[in-house]
């Protein structure tokens, strides 16, 4: 079983919060697979490449060359060419999670719709044997709930 985290974006966008959650990722020796919709697919990638924190931040979508190199992948489809351990799901993107050691569910706080979807994916993955946390940005950063 997957250990998920839930991460309740609150202070800042998934752009902002999405670069230092990876670097400590790669710090870790781990690569990751960032599951997101086509339409955050550019943006995602431009944050990452401009990113003052960590300055650098290797990645690269199906268009790489060498794609089984990237130790950051983006995609709108869950492939996962370098055998990523770690996941990143955006926008609620169904995956099959049980696949990795560790997922991050990012979700917009501020968007209801976004909310209550992730209440329904706790909900199933709770049911699922999945060990779940939930995150949520405080004033001094990642706070922990139980």
């Amino acid at each position: 079983m997957a250990d998920i985290g839930f991460y309740h974006l609150t202070r800042t966008g998934l752009l902002a919060a999405l670069p230092p959650l990876l670097g400590r990722t790669l710090a870790a020796g781990e690569k990751a697979l960032v599951l997101c919709t086509a339409e955050q697919m550019e943006a995602i990638d431009d944050a990452l490449w401009q990113t003052p924190n960590p300055d650098w931040l290797p990645h690269g979508t199906a268009a790489t060359p060498h794609t089984e190199w990237q130790p950051i992948f983006i995609s709108p489809v869950e492939i996962n060419p370098a055998g990523a351990r770690f996941l990143f799901v955006t926008a609620g993107a169904a995956a099959d999670v049980a696949s990795y050691a560790r997922v991050f569910d990012l979700f917009d706080g501020n968007d209801e719709a976004q909310v209550i979807a992730a209440r329904q994916r706790w909900k199933q993955r709770k049911d699922g044997g999945h060990s779940l946390t939930y995150w949520k940005q405080g004033d001094a950063g990642w706070e922990k709930s139980d």
